[in-house]
């Protein structure tokens, strides 16, 4: 493996350490997944959204004109979920 150095903040890299541990993986991991998604060379029909933008807007719910920043669908979402 090859190792390449970045510049980052270090509290950046400190938070982004903890969430790792938290699900159960290592900082290099999580970075290299996630940039290998945001590289990844599939071709993609006009108009759509990558996969990765898309789970990180709930997976593309629509969400009503008075909900804009989707906190009532989300909310909805929850309760639904532990119900």
């Amino acid at each position: 493996m090859e190792t390449t150095d970045i510049s980052l903040n270090k509290h950046i890299v400190d938070d982004a350490r903890l969430y790792a541990e938290r699900q159960g993986t290592s900082l290099s991991e999580l970075i290299e997944n996630y940039l290998t998604r945001l590289v990844r060379k599939e071709k993609r029909t006009a108009g759509e959204v990558p996969d990765i933008v898309m789970s990180l807007l709930g997976a593309g719910e629509p969400v009503g004109d008075d909900d804009i920043n989707g906190r009532k669908a989300y909310r909805e979402y929850l309760k639904e979920k532990y119900e």
